[in-house]
Formats: structure tokens, sequence, C-alpha cells
């Protein structure tokens, strides 16, 4: 029975990590332990511990005497609502989580799984980085896991979760991974910190500022959404997971939904207001077209301009993107084109089709965007369309004119089905603007002008040019639009598309 003892002695202490007294300051940073997390974002009793007493190796500096069991991680496998995810959760109370060689090399083994079996990576974050005293080999266990990251991608989906500091080379693997998820005010990510910082060009800057929640959801673009506490974090990472296939050779799963698929919304007629240079918000189109109304919003505080995220349809998941009217007119910029280029990229990985509501009076102009480099960024959104396969439905609900109106998802760009309201107008400009240059001799006089102006409106500022050329397939009703939309996507389940083989594209960086 002593052997029997023995285990249950030595999980006992695996499982107090860094011991009670680190804990309990763990506990009043307001942040829950690597374990506690665990638990929180998998189905109860459905964790499979790895490498519990796995200890480093290090005889430098006197380490040899400190080897904690589990080595500042934990790693295994479970569930969440029933389907099979990998998770590690770097464990702040052994040694700060730094990273050592043992400790890369179980996030890799956990990685290495995930692939092999087809199912997600959540891995929660919590290290002050690399472990000093190993040296170069507390970076070689980084750079085994950035590869692991690398090879993962687009193979099975990453979600990663900052829950705490995050510094230093340790940044770059949740970089490449699909969500990041924040916990506001605990948790921070920089390539280097506020002390060199300060030593470097004297910029005086708090961790908080520099890299925290706020920071990188609004500024950076670098996280996706940043919540209130690890609670709330783990439970939107659980409803995300709802969305997503287990890998890139199946399909998103099919929940049972209680919305009827033919749903007529009157409102939906009214939506588009008869001045066309007034706002409207584009997210009650998409909460009124989604099943039960539910919408998953992804980098909801950047680039507002745009919004990305998920729905079900038929309890299907959908990918949305949308120009939203009520900032920036709805034009697309530098920063709202790659933020939609890279859930769109994401979607066509995970063969997630695409829904495209498009009201876009073009890109925003001005030097600072042209010497920022909208032209290559632009052309992201353009080329993440045109080289996406999956099924692509687009409604346009007012404006499109010009280049925008090709990157939104156009015929142009092997759109599927492309739809149009009444009220949208597909043009190369404005109807002034166009006036303007077209009848420039009249220019002197306002009431030729505003004649010339009457006829170009009476001509373009509708959908039936477009739809005689055969670049909008349907011009629909407003408040049907729903049952459209899911009748498309019905029909566009058996798509397949053969492109030419190539090692990989391209794509404007």
């Amino acid at each position: 029975m002593d052997v029997l003892q023995e285990l249950e002695t030595r999980r006992a202490a695996a499982r107090m990590g860094g011991g009670e007294k680190r804990i309990a300051a763990q506990h009043s940073k307001g942040k829950l332990t690597a374990r506690e997390r665990v638990e929180l974002l998998l189905d109860d009793d459905s964790f499979e511990e790895f490498d519990m007493f796995v200890a480093h190796r290090c005889t430098d500096f006197g380490m040899e005497k400190d080897r904690p069991a589990g080595d500042g991680v934990v790693t295994g496998w479970g569930t969440i609502n029933g389907r099979l995810v990998y998770v590690f959760s770097q464990d702040f109370t052994v040694m700060g989580g730094s990273v050592s060689e043992t400790h890369g090399q179980k996030i890799c083994k956990i990685m290495d799984m995930a692939v092999q079996n087809g199912a997600p990576i959540i891995g929660i974050n919590d290290s002050g980085g690399a472990r000093i005293q190993e040296g170069v080999a507390s970076l070689a266990a980084y750079g085994e896991v950035f590869q692991r990251n690398i090879t993962a991608s687009g193979v099975v989906p990453q979600i990663s979760l900052i829950m705490g500091p995050t510094a230093g080379g340790a940044v770059y693997s949740p970089a490449m991974t699909d969500f990041i998820f924040m916990v506001k005010d605990s948790s921070y990510m920089f390539v280097t910190g506020p002390d060199v910082v300060k030593t470097v060009t004297n910029e005086h800057v708090t961790a908080e500022e520099l890299g925290g929640a706020s920071t990188h959801t609004k500024k950076s673009s670098v996280a996706d959404a940043a919540f209130e506490n690890d609670v709330e974090a783990l439970a939107e990472v659980r409803r995300l997971i709802d969305f997503l296939p287990a890998n890139n050779r199946q399909k998103p799963p099919v929940r049972p939904f209680f919305d009827n698929v033919s749903r007529v919304e009157e409102s939906l007629d009214t939506l588009v207001p008869d001045n066309p240079n007034m706002p409207y918000d584009m997210k009650e189109l998409i909460m009124k077209l989604a099943d039960e109304g539910d919408f998953y919003e992804i980098q909801e505080e950047f680039a507002k301009n745009i919004l990305t995220g998920f729905i079900r349809l038929e309890g299907s998941t959908v990918g949305v993107v949308a120009n939203q009217p009520m900032v920036l007119a709805g034009c697309l910029d530098i920063d709202a084109s790659r933020k939609a280029a890279r859930f769109v990229r994401f979607c066509d990985a995970f063969e997630i089709p695409l829904l495209t509501l498009v009201d876009v009076p073009g890109f925003l102009p001005g030097t600072s965007q042209e010497y920022a480099g909208v032209i290559k960024h632009g052309a992201k959104l353009l080329f993440a369309y045109g080289e996406a396969t999956v099924p692509k439905v687009t409604v346009i609900t007012r404006k499109a004119y010009g280049g925008a109106y090709v990157v939104m998802a156009s015929k142009h760009l092997n759109g599927d089905f492309n739809y149009a309201w009444p009220t949208s107008e597909i043009a190369v400009m404005g109807a002034k603007g166009a006036t303007e240059i077209i009848h420039r001799g009249d220019l002197d006089d306002p009431e030729k002008i505003a004649q010339h102006t009457q006829d170009y409106e009476d001509r373009f500022a509708n959908p039936f040019v477009a739809a005689e050329k055969g670049v909008i397939d349907e011009v629909i009703m407003p408040q049907s639009t729903r049952k459209r939309v899911c009748r498309a996507f019905a029909s566009l389940r058996g798509k397949q598309v053969h492109t030419p083989w190539k090692k990989h594209d391209n794509i404007p960086l």
C-alpha cells in the first residue's frame, strides 16, 4: 500500500504547484491558478493530465535543489461540451511560470498530439518569460513551440488566453495562434518591458499602457477580445469553440436550432434610411439574420468600421464580414482591411462559409492612409476573398462604390451568390463626384450640374444596372434576407473548387 500512498502524496504535491503562499498571492491579484483555469475551461471531470511529475534538468546556479513536479505548466486533454481539446496552462506560482527546456517539451508533446488527432489547442499563458538560469536551452524550448504553432496553423484551431504577464519571446507563440483573449488589468503582452523601454528610448510607460488589454484590443489589434476576469474569459472560449470545427478536415458542429429558416423580418425593409448619408447600425441586420440573434463578434474594439464574427444559420457556423456605416461611413481603411482579411483567411482555412454584408462608399482617402500603405493592406482583403474557396454569399444593402465594391466579395472574386437590396447602388463613385468629372464643361452652370446629377442617380443609384449585367444574381426584398441567405448556403454545401497547384501563395504582407 506504500506505493499507492506515495502516488497520492506525489500527486498532492504536484497539484499544490508553488505552495499555499504563492497560490494565495495569485488569488490576491484576482487571478485563478493554472489548475483552476483548466477545470473551468473543460467539462467537469474530463481533464486527463500528462507529465504531472516532469521536473527540470538544470544544474546551474543551484537549480538542482529546487525541482518542482510539473515544471510550471499543466498539460493534458479534455472536452468542451463533449468535444476533444488539448490544453496547456502555465503556472505562475512555480518559478513565475518561466519556460525551461522541459516546460517547453511538455507543451510541444500536447501540440503534437493535437495535430495528430485533429483537435484544437488552447494555451493559457501566465509566464515571466524564459528561465534565465537555463540560457539557450529555454530559448530552444520557445523555438520548438513556435515551430509547432506554424505547423498547426490552418490544421487545427489554436486559441491563446493571456492571463498574466507574457513578455519577450513568449509573445510570439500566442501571436501565431488564431485567437487571442486577454483579461483586463491582470494580463499584458510586450516584446520589451517598461524598464527596457525607459533605458533605450527614455519613454516612461506603465506595463498596462505598453501592453495591457486595452492597448492590444483597441490600438495594436494583437488581441481579439478582453474580458473582466479569468472566469468570463474561460466561459467565452467555451462559447467560441462551439462555433469551430475540430480541424481542417471536419465541418463545424451543427447545433440544434429553434428559429424558423423562413422567418420574415419586416423591419429590415426600413433599415436603410431614405437619406443616403444617414448611418444605420449594421449589427441590427446581423442579429436579425442569425439563428436566435446570436452573434459572436471578433475584434469588436478594433477598426469598428468593419464587423467580423460568427453566427449560425440553420444550426451551422457562418463567418460574417460587414461594413459598419456608423463608423467612418463604413469606409475601408488599413485597419479594417487587415482585420477582415485575417478573419476571412481563418474561415477559409477551416471550411467556414462566408457571409458578406456590404455598404461601402470606398477606401478612406488621405495622406496618412497612402503613406502607411493602404494599397498593400487593402490588397490583403482583396487577396483573402479571392483565394477563399468556401461558400461565399454577399448581400449589398446600400452603397458599393469603386474598388471597394470589388474587394467586398463581389461576383468577380468568385462570389457564389451576390444579392442586392432594392436600396443598393453599385457604381464607380457617388453621383456628385461622377457628374463633376463627366460634365466638367458644365461646372459653371449649377442648374445643369443638378440635372446631370439627377440623371446619373436615376441611372446608377439602384441595383438594376448590375443585375442586367449579371454581376448581381438577384435583387431581393430586405425582409426575406434570412430565408434567401439560408437557402443559398444550403445549396452550396457540396461546393468544391480546384485551383492550380502551388506550394503556397504570396499574399501582400
